[in-house]
């Protein structure tokens, strides 16, 4: 069905794919390609629609906001609240946990916003389908809000209108690829009531708005603070908790509320004092930020607060990527030295270390210790600006570090398991990352939003990594095949297979064409990327090979296994020798992640009992060994300019290290 949003037409309602009402003949699709479907919403600014996007071959879902002021004896005024709000949801909407505006503009003398559609039920529609909420479901509504009160706070903006309706849980999507938005969390929605906070305008009086149930009383007078905003979130929880109007909970006579006099259940002490705190009507006695009431409410977690920047932004518009048929020269034909078949064993010969390297004098230290994961750090990842680092967790999670300020920035959610794996591309603007759920992610940085989600493996992704061009991006799991997808159209190119186990890491050389992995089964295999061969399988290790890196000059590659051993293989114009050029052996602790410095001179390994050595490429020498980690470091990564060094542990922290220079 299509939806006609002249307000004036008799007959709103028209079949699918009409162009044209067919009872007032008004265009039904706004700027060509937004379809209202059917309205879901009204208030006195306006109207808000169901619409999809078909502009975008899976005809996304949207939210079409018409201006429609009604009964205001302030039309201008009104006009522009709503050209505000556009402004603000702009400026907010790379949180993921708020609405992203996707367009603004006029259209038969109307003016409308588009925005992300939240596929989910509001908190007030859960309260009318299960009645009243525990308090630990109150506790996880405010872990969850108050981190987006900060943020908003922070951008100057006091959002004026927090009730239950307007908090929306979003649902699992279905399983299907393409645009996605975030899943599983609370959202905070409609900006139209949100004040900007500029200069001395705090202490200025402004328009009285808001559900008059959950405003509080500085507001009423038009005064609104960032503490009327943590008063709104406190009536919110006492009326999911009572399931009764908030009028009914404030005594006029007494002048307090008598909220616990509705209860039908018994609440943590703790939290009643909390909300206790942030209903308080002397805005003086209440809370003065969300960041003091995360405090309280986590007593044992340290809640940094979140800096107000934005995600680093990269250029304008994305580089196109062509379609999957190559166009780049033929690679040429590899023949590995000494190399008989199309399979290459090291030889019996390789001398095996029995005595193990003292380090020289130790120069890199733990600089910092970010801690934030609940569970096991399995991937670490620095953006090529040196800006931020990801973080990838079993804990489900991924975080977002600020380097410049060393705490964390925002976290993203979405997968239903593991995250084993995260990797940025060569612009930054995108960061993929894979999980035991068996999907990839793509995340939108400049948003901080997923973009879409990739399904093909029938198994764990355990590995995830971009081409050079970002054209592409190549996954490997516990499915033992290595799939490889094409990002501008979010979905399966190829599909490489030939390891018998578990694919533990893939790595593209530095101009593309080759593509390495490591697997279970003890191999690595060298592939022709862009004719979707393999090339040979080199037999070195005699244990799982977990991790594999090019050198950036593409001249190396280094190869960590679970026998103790991290190999160097020289590459020569695409041929890899049979014998590594280096062995580097230090005890027995399983080599788990491999990672070159910048300059290609030292290879550092994270192992099995929480230590991190670093060698020399040229001579095969132990440099040092960094201690800190209690346990497994299942990732290392050098920044872009080779100063810094980052680890993540199954200890649930992350190391940063650096060396003097």
């Amino acid at each position: 069905m299509s939806y006609c949003l002249n307000p004036q037409c008799p007959n709103p309602q028209n079949p699918e794919e009409t162009l044209y009402c067919l009872a007032c003949g008004s265009k039904l699709l706004l700027r060509e390609r937004y379809r209202p479907i059917k309205p879901i919403g009204r208030g006195g600014f306006g109207r808000t629609f169901y619409a999809v996007d078909e502009d975008k071959p899976s005809h996304p879902p949207c939210v079409i906001k018409q201006f429609l002021p009604q009964n205001t004896g302030d039309p201008k005024k009104a006009a522009e609240l709503f050209q505000q709000e556009a402004v603000r949801l702009d400026e907010l909407g790379q949180h993921p946990q708020i609405p992203e505006l996707l367009a603004h503009f006029e259209q038969d003398n109307y003016q409308y916003l588009v925005q992300e559609f939240i596929d989910g039920s509001n908190l007030a529609q859960e309260l009318t389908k299960t009645g009243p909420f525990k308090d630990n479901q109150i506790k996880q509504i405010l872990n969850e809000l108050l981190p987006v009160l900060q943020f908003i706070h922070e951008h100057k903006v006091i959002h004026r209108d927090i009730k239950p309706e307007n908090i929306i849980r979003r649902n699992f999507p279905p399983q299907t690829t393409g645009w996605m938005t975030n899943t599983n969390r609370l959202v905070l929605v409609d900006f139209g009531a949100a004040k900007v906070i500029t200069g001395t305008s705090l202490m200025q009086p402004g328009t009285i708005i808001g559900s008059p149930e959950y405003v509080a009383p500085e507001q009423v007078r038009g005064h609104a603070i960032f503490a009327s905003d943590i008063y709104s979130l406190g009536v919110t929880c006492i009326h999911l908790l009572t399931q009764v109007s908030p009028f009914d909970l404030f005594d006029v006579m007494k002048d307090k509320w008598v909220w616990r006099d509705y209860l039908n259940q018994s609440i943590n002490s703790m939290l009643g004092r909390i909300l206790d705190k942030m209903l308080a009507t002397n805005p003086k006695m209440r809370y003065q930020s969300a960041a003091e009431v995360m405090k309280e409410l986590n007593p044992e977690q340290k809640f940094p607060t979140l800096p107000n920047i934005s995600p680093p932004t990269p250029s304008p518009t994305r580089r196109p990527i062509p379609s999957p048929t190559p166009t780049r020269a033929p690679i040429p034909t590899y023949t590995p030295i000494r190399q008989t078949t199309n399979s290459i064993t090291a030889p019996p010969h390789v001398i095996q270390p029995t005595i193990i390297p003292q380090p020289q004098k130790s120069t890199w230290k733990c600089l910092s210790t970010l801690t934030g994961h609940f569970d096991s750090v399995n991937s670490v990842a620095f953006s090529p600006n040196e800006e931020i680092l990801a973080s990838g967790s079993r804990d489900k999670t991924i975080e977002i570090w600020d380097m410049n300020k060393g705490r964390r920035w925002y976290t993203l959610t979405g997968h239903g398991d593991s995250v084993q794996t995260v990797a940025f591309s060569e612009n930054g603007e995108m960061l993929a990352s894979g999980s035991r759920d068996k999907t990839i992610e793509i995340w939108d940085m400049n948003k901080g939003k997923r973009w879409f989600t990739l399904i093909g493996h029938s198994d764990w992704v355990d590995v995830v990594a971009f081409s050079p061009d970002g054209q592409a991006l190549a996954s490997g799991g516990r499915d033992k095949a290595i799939e490889i997808w094409n990002l501008q159209k979010a979905k399966r190119w190829f599909t490489l297979v030939g390891h018998e186990d578990r694919v533990y890491s893939v790595a593209f050389n530095r101009d593309g064409r080759i593509l390495a992995s490591g697997s279970r089964d003890r191999t690595i295999k060298m592939w022709d990327f862009e004719n979707a061969k393999e090339l040979f399988t080199i037999k070195g290790h005699s244990d799982w090979v977990r991790s594999l890196v090019f050198s950036p000059d593409g001249g190396t590659l280094a190869s960590g296994s679970r026998d103790g051993t991290i190999k160097l293989w020289q590459v020569y114009g695409g041929e890899l020798i049979s014998t590594p050029i280096h062995n580097l052996k230090y005890g027995m602790s399983d080599v788990l992640s491999v990672a070159f410095s910048p300059n290609g001179k030292i290879v550092a390994g994270g192992y099995r009992n929480g230590i991190i050595n670093l060698w020399d490429v040229v001579t095969g020498e132990l440099l040092e060994t960094l201690e800190g980690h209690s346990s497994d470091v299942f990732s290392v990564m050098f920044s872009r300019n080779g100063r810094s060094l980052a680890s993540g542990s199954n200890d649930k922290t992350i190391k940063i290290w650096q060396v003097p220079g």
